[in-house]
């Protein structure tokens, strides 16, 4: 099972960035992203099942980000607009088999910087 974060990079705040998880190995029942900054803990940001598409975010980011899948590609996006200098962190993605919210999977982290 592979997980393959890719798409952080440095943007001034109100930017946008599209990350993207390209999974592989066997079959999920939904990807998340999540984020850690600095000093402080990891926190969930979206997620989305892989059949049916249903989605759910934090509040933190709920208007200005969006998930997606394509599931030809078996890739999951995560499309940041607006974005503040508080969305700094490290983002990583993550599948889970279940519909029990307990990731399984992790991949790396991409780092996104929002300069303010």
């Amino acid at each position: 099972v592979q997980l393959q974060a890719s798409g952080g990079g440095l943007v001034q705040a109100g930017g946008s960035l599209r990350l993207s998880c390209a999974a592989s190995g066997r079959t999920f029942y939904a990807i998340g992203w999540f984020r850690q900054a600095p000093g402080k803990e990891r926190e969930f940001v979206a997620d989305i099942r892989w059949s049916g598409g249903n989605t759910g975010y934090a509040e933190s980011v709920k208007g200005r980000f969006t998930i997606s899948r394509d599931n030809a590609k078996n890739t999951v996006y995560l499309e940041m607009n607006s974005l503040k200098p508080e969305d700094t962190a490290v983002y990583f993605c993550a599948a889970r088999v279940t519909s029990i919210h307990l990731y399984n999977y992790w991949g790396q982290g991409t780092q996104v910087t929002v300069s303010s």
